[in-house]
Formats: C-alpha cells, sequence, structure tokens
C-alpha cells in the first residue's frame, strides 16, 4: 500500500512514510491503532513503550486489554471503552 499512498498523498513535507510499523513509533507522541492486521495484535509492548515520547496508545479497534495496558504503565484508551481500568 506504500506505493498507493505515496500516489494519493503526493510529496509532503508533513508526513513521512516508513516501510516497518517500528520506525514509525520512532519520537512519535502516541500510538493510534486503527487495523486489525495480525502484526498488530501482539505487539512488544516494552519496544512500543520505549519509542513513545509518552506511553500513550489510542486503540481504534480494541486489540489490547486495558487491565494489561495499566500494567504495563501505558495510557490507553479503546474507543468505546474509556480511560484504563
Amino acid at each position: 500500500s506504500m506505493p498507493e499512498t505515496a500516489r494519493v498523498l503526493g510529496p509532503r513535507d508533513d508526513v513521512t512514510l516508513v516501510e516497518r510499523a517500528d520506525a514509525a513509533l520512532q519520537g512519535a507522541d502516541a500510538l493510534l491503532i486503527v487495523t486489525e492486521w495480525k502484526e498488530f495484535r501482539t505487539p512488544d509492548f516494552d519496544a512500543i513503550k520505549a519509542a513513545l515520547k509518552q506511553p500513550v496508545v489510542l486503540d481504534g479497534r480494541n486489540l489490547y486489554d486495558p487491565a494489561l495496558m495499566k500494567t504495563l504503565g501505558i495510557e490507553y484508551r479503546g474507543i468505546g471503552r474509556g480511560l484504563s481500568v
């Protein structure tokens, strides 16, 4: 989907396309999940927490367990779930 995304967006200074999901996390303010792709179902949460400026995950697909996220020290919001338990 990368070539199609680049074609649709065209050249932009405010968007950076990366080949790997972990590359997108580097220095990001938060992680927003909007897909159910298998590769995102069981991520390395420690790596996610270390890469983000703040450990914040906004989960639009409700893939993750709020209680687990809380024990990991990650601020978690699942759409329709509200705050972490």
